[in-house]
């Protein structure tokens, strides 16, 4: 690199000549220095993320419900979040549900509210119960109920495929005791499906089974009040929904849930829907309109007689044709050929060898993951589009 300068008061100038190495030696030390300086600064960066991350799981930890301290998410649905939690004086572990923020106005709170009084009614073996339930003093409603350390019975499909005829009937069993005693007192539940049934194992007992979320539950003497949108439309999951759900939400009694169970039964038996569709309004027409194909002709295998029948006449359009309530379903399974050969032992090895490990593998992903099956509300004034 060359350089010169004019020196006017001798009368001459000067040249000189650099190393092109020394002259850009102080950039070099710049940037050297620049390179350690952004270092510090993305280890500061990537320090101050992961303590805000511990920061909120320990504030998480520490954050009370009550009498319950909240550990950690263990999913969340349309309504609320599900934490696991313990009981600050019992200590045992508890699930308890928090209605989600965005969902606080008075129709979610009054829904919510409902959910937990009518729920704490149903004193069933197979059925959620509920410990307690409160607001915090910023106004968040939450309740607690037991924990139970399974998985519901969509995951559990995901994860295995269908089922055999005789576990199959054993789970339906379970379904069916928890609605007769939820219809003996006059309520139906109206949301039966995989995601609202919990599938565990407590001690020593295995393959036990809890019907939970009775957010849509309406009590049958409830009188239909004109121009209420909750008796008008639709409520439910559109794969499940009975046809007079659909129609005549109104008007649907303890045969329209038999519907929803058989529903349940034909997914554990096939591993599909009844009626698979793209849109709710879809899936709707084809529970109106449409004859289910057997179990058997969907997966393409034989599939017992009784059992198949008997699904098949529960999906039955006309409620007349169908059981007449929850006790009669609970016989005819009991007379089916398959019934009482899942035995203790089978399910305790089934339990050992993949349900403890899919339980921790859900607890560990702490989310629920979104199906095409949520629960839905269609604008159906004009009835013609399920024509």
């Amino acid at each position: 690199i060359g350089a010169w300068i004019w020196l006017a008061e001798y009368g001459f100038g000067v040249t000189t000549e650099l190393d092109v190495a020394e002259a850009f030696r102080p950039v070099r030390v710049l940037r050297y220095v620049f390179g350690i300086l952004f270092g510090l600064l993305l280890l500061t960066t990537l320090g101050i993320f992961f303590s805000a991350r511990i920061i909120s799981a320990m504030s998480l930890r520490m954050e009370r419900m009550g009498q319950y301290t909240l550990e950690r998410k263990l999913g969340k649905g349309g309504m609320g979040a599900v934490y696991l939690a313990h009981h600050a004086m019992l200590r045992r572990p508890t699930a308890v549900k928090i209605l989600r923020p965005e969902r606080s106005n008075e129709e979610a709170m009054t829904r919510f509210e409902r959910e937990v009084q009518i729920t704490s009614q149903l004193t069933h073996l197979n059925t959620i119960r509920i410990y307690d339930y409160g607001r915090t003093p910023d106004g968040t409603f939450y309740y607690a109920m037991e924990f139970l350390p399974g998985v519901n019975l969509h995951t559990l499909i995901e994860n295995t495929g269908p089922l055999s005829e005789a576990r199959v009937i054993h789970i339906l069993l379970q379904i069916c005791a928890s609605l007769v005693e939820a219809h003996s007192v006059g309520l139906i539940h109206r949301d039966i499906k995989p995601e609202n049934v919990i599938i565990y194992s407590r001690g020593g007992d295995y393959d036990m089974v809890k019907v939970v979320d009775f957010g849509l539950v309406r009590y049958l003497a409830e009188p239909r009040v004109s121009g209420d949108a909750s008796y008008e439309l639709p409520a439910g999951t559109p794969q499940y929904l009975s046809p007079e759900g659909i129609l005549t939400p109104w008007e649907i009694d303890e045969r329209s849930d038999l519907y929803s169970v058989a529903a349940v039964g034909y997914f554990l038996l096939t591993g599909q829907d009844v009626f698979p569709g793209k849109t709710p309004i879809d899936i709707c027409r084809k529970q109106i309109n449409e004859t289910p194909p057997s179990p058997s002709e969907r997966i393409g295998r034989p599939i017992s007689r009784d059992l198949e029948a008997l699904i098949l006449q529960c999906l039955e359009k006309d409620p007349d044709q169908r059981p007449k309530h929850a006790v009669a379903l609970i016989e005819a399974l009991e007379e089916c050929a398959d019934c009482g050969k899942w035995t203790p032992e089978q399910a305790r090895a089934w339990w050992e060898e993949v349900g403890d490990a899919m339980v921790q593998q859900e607890i560990l992903r702490g989310e629920v993951p979104e199906t095409s099956a949520s629960k839905m509300r269609v604008d159906l004034e004009d009835r013609s589009q399920l024509a």
